[in-house]
């Protein structure tokens, strides 16, 4: 078990650094516990670019020679989601621990495949699901669990704007990791079963707008809608409950969280006359209070994300997006994309 002490800094290596990469060089470069030994890219251009940027050891455009590098302690792997699993498969069997990016693989069998290396030789597997780091999605399920809003009906969740529009995966696998891992997160359980439906406008390959439903035990359910294809950037989501309604706005900036004292109640039909209403007689009551926004001491989400994986290989903290969280989100995934193959049809997780 390869484990640093707390003592001495992780030497994390980040392999990719298009899109999201730079932003995990950044959290890495600034972390007082790690140091940036090593930048993997193909292209020679970037690489110069981070070397003038940040303190890094050493950069390549060859991952065998990250592999390759007895310095080399953990890597994070920001590659393009169809890399991940091959490529997390060949960074944990040199031994090295993992923080890879949403999604996982894009395949459970792949996920499982990583969650067993990983096991067998007591590395820290993580995955990027940086959203269950977010104060403002901790708050969220805080009060869930602490039964601020009684029962939890539904949750209903929207990641939708204009572009960007990718042509390596459709918007399923770009934009849902993140929603069915908050669904998870909040209801504290995984998905029984999944049903989608998808439309390709741009691309007869690719879906651009997909909406899948996800049923979880306790009759819960979560309904997700993703896009590329929308006019405003729109990140949201709603959690009704038989009391109260929270909704989760990440693009606000002064009131992330807002908590409405709004429900509906079933109450028995009385009168004077009867002791006991007829069997069936119901009404259907609403009420409308105040609407609370809680103080939430936000930090950025990511920074925290390395923080954790670094301590995970030092021992102070146990995984909290692990392996097996990964391979949920990514099963929930495959099944949605069976679904959409089937035309809609519900496929059991």
């Amino acid at each position: 078990m390869n484990r640093i002490s707390g003592d001495s800094k992780v030497r994390i290596a980040v392999v990719g650094a298009g899109y999201w990469g730079p932003n995990l060089i950044r959290n890495v470069a600034r972390l007082p516990q790690a140091s940036l030994d090593c930048v993997c890219d193909q292209r020679p251009s970037r690489l110069e670019r981070i070397r003038a940027q940040y303190p890094v050891r050493t950069v390549t455009t060859e991952l065998n020679e990250v592999l390759a590098d007895s310095a080399v302690d953990a890597v994070i792997l920001a590659t393009p989601p169809e890399t991940h699993g091959e490529i997390g498969l060949e960074i944990l069997e040199s031994g090295r621990h993992l923080l890879v990016e949403k999604p996982m693989a894009m395949t459970a069998a792949e996920a499982e495949r990583l969650v067993e290396e990983a096991a067998a030789r007591e590395l820290v597997l993580l995955v990027g699901h940086t959203f269950e780091f977010n104060a403002a999605v901790l708050k969220v399920r805080k009060l869930i669990a602490a039964g601020e809003i009684g029962d939890v009906y539904y949750l209903h969740s929207q990641r939708v704007n204009l572009g960007k529009v990718r042509t390596n995966c459709n918007a399923l696998w770009s934009l849902a990791p993140h929603d069915v891992s908050i669904a998870n997160f909040l209801f504290g359980e995984r998905p029984l079963w999944v049903r989608a439906s998808g439309y390709k406008f741009l691309d007869q390959e690719l879906e651009d707008v997909v909406f899948l439903n996800l049923g979880y035990p306790q009759n819960r359910v979560a309904h997700i809608h993703v896009s590329w294809l929308d006019p405003d950037k729109v990140r949201r989501t709603t959690v009704v409950g038989s009391r109260k309604m929270i909704v989760y706005d990440d693009m606000s900036h002064d009131a992330k969280v807002k908590v409405f004292d709004k429900g509906v109640s079933k109450q028995a039909v009385t009168t004077e006359a009867l002791e006991a209403p007829p069997f069936g007689e119901f009404v259907f009551l609403t009420h409308t209070g105040d609407v609370w926004i809680p103080k939430i001491d936000f930090a950025e989400p990511l920074h925290q994300e390395v923080a954790h994986f670094v301590a995970c290989i030092q021992g102070r903290e146990k995984p909290r997006t692990g392996g097996l969280n990964g391979l949920a989100v990514v099963r929930a995934l495959e099944g949605a994309q069976e679904s959409l193959a089937r035309g809609g049809a519900t496929v059991e997780l």
